[in-house]
């Protein structure tokens, strides 16, 4: 298994309700519950491989695919995106050229 490997699509909930993502998950599952059960899992198929990095490979894994939602919700209207996210314009405006989403 590579570093790159995907975060498996699930159900999440949340305080205002849940977020169904593609896949049928177990009900109630966090993203945290989520997470957790990814990392498991790609420590499990190693086969001894070194592992770097793994913190920037998660959250890769988690802030593109945020970053994605929160734009097509907003219509990428990257005021109302970055209130929502709690992050200054700038800063939203840099992370979206990260992952090539400007």
């Amino acid at each position: 298994m590579t570093q790159d490997a995907m975060i498996e699509n699930s159900t999440y909930t949340t305080e205002t309700g849940s977020i169904t993502t593609g896949t049928p998950a177990v009900q109630g599952q966090t993203i945290r519950d989520s997470v957790a059960q990814a990392l498991e899992n790609y420590f499990a198929h190693l086969d001894g491989q070194e592992v770097f990095d793994v913190y920037d490979m998660v959250l890769a894994e988690v802030e593109a695919p945020l970053l994605e939602a929160v734009m097509k919700y907003t219509r990428k209207n990257q005021t109302k995106a970055s209130a929502i996210l709690g992050l200054n314009r700038g800063t939203l405006r840099k992370k979206l050229k990260q992952y090539d989403m400007l």
